[in-house]
């Protein structure tokens, strides 16, 4: 009888104790959160920007990528949304283009003769006479 009474005092005891709710909430729930979303010159949200999520759910800005071109070459493109600009490398040399013109679904970047315009998952290059299209890789 006493065993009987202790064990039920100790199970109400343990479930007590294991039923405290806690004010962070789930950690596995991602929460939607518009901050720091990156817009285009018209107003609107700037959907060449790809936005990643970390472990605890925290979003970032994904900034750097790997891009093909038809002829099997590959270059890395990295975006500075803070000083808008863009860097290709390709060939150990590298080309810094300042954003001149954003319109929420095409981005275009300008230096000199050489023209960028980044649309979804393709970038094509316009320098001079040569045209390089561009499609971003899952490497």
């Amino acid at each position: 009888m006493k065993k009987g009474i202790l064990i039920a005092l100790g199970m109400i005891m343990l479930s007590l104790t294991s039923c405290k709710k806690s004010e962070s909430g789930n950690k596995n729930v991602i929460k939607s959160d518009s901050s720091g979303v990156v817009l285009a010159d018209n107003g609107k949200v700037d959907s060449t920007v790809q936005y990643e999520t970390d472990i605890n759910g925290k979003k970032y800005i994904k900034t750097d990528y790997v891009y093909k071109a038809t002829d099997g070459s590959l270059a890395k493109v990295v975006f500075n949304y803070d000083e808008k600009t863009m860097s290709v490398r390709s060939n150990n040399k590298t080309f810094i283009l300042k954003k001149v013109e954003s319109k929420g679904n095409e981005t275009i970047y300008e230096k000199m003769d050489m023209k960028a315009t980044v649309k979804g998952d393709s970038l094509i290059l316009d320098q001079g006479n040569n045209i390089i299209q561009l499609v971003k890789t899952k490497i």
